[in-house]
């Protein structure tokens, strides 16, 4: 979904399992998060996860890591500042088009991974059961 939290006050969320909330290492976005995290679970959003963007230092991560733990949110993974995605946003074209082996591509990745192999670990559990 598109940043924000017009989703959350619509409803889109209602089935819901697992929430991503994007976050910078910048005030508003961590602030935002925690609205985000806030609104989500009161709508019941069983698993909140945060995904540090645009990380560029040790002390962007520690600072998304300290609010984020403040705020009963696990980071699930940290996509670093990479430039590769700024050109290809200036060109128009896709960064796994122009950059398939950028630093943040491979991060999102491995973000991808995580999810999926846990997904399919939490549908074997249900079928056991």
């Amino acid at each position: 979904m598109e940043a924000g939290i017009e989703h959350l006050k619509r409803g889109t969320l209602e089935h819901a399992e697992i929430l991503l909330i994007v976050v910078e290492p910048y005030f508003k976005s961590l602030e935002a998060a925690g609205r985000i995290a806030e609104l989500a679970r009161g709508l019941g959003v069983p698993t909140l996860y945060a995904v540090a963007n645009k990380v560029q230092s040790e002390r962007d991560e520690a600072a998304i890591r300290a609010y984020c733990a403040e705020h009963d949110l696990s980071v699930l993974a940290v996509v670093p500042f990479d430039a590769d995605v700024s050109e290809a946003e200036r060109e128009g074209v896709a960064i796994l088009d122009s950059a398939p082996d950028a630093a943040a591509v491979s991060a999102i990745q491995e973000l991808a991974r995580g999810l999926r192999a846990a997904n399919r670990t939490e549908i074997e559990a249900r079928v056991a059961d």
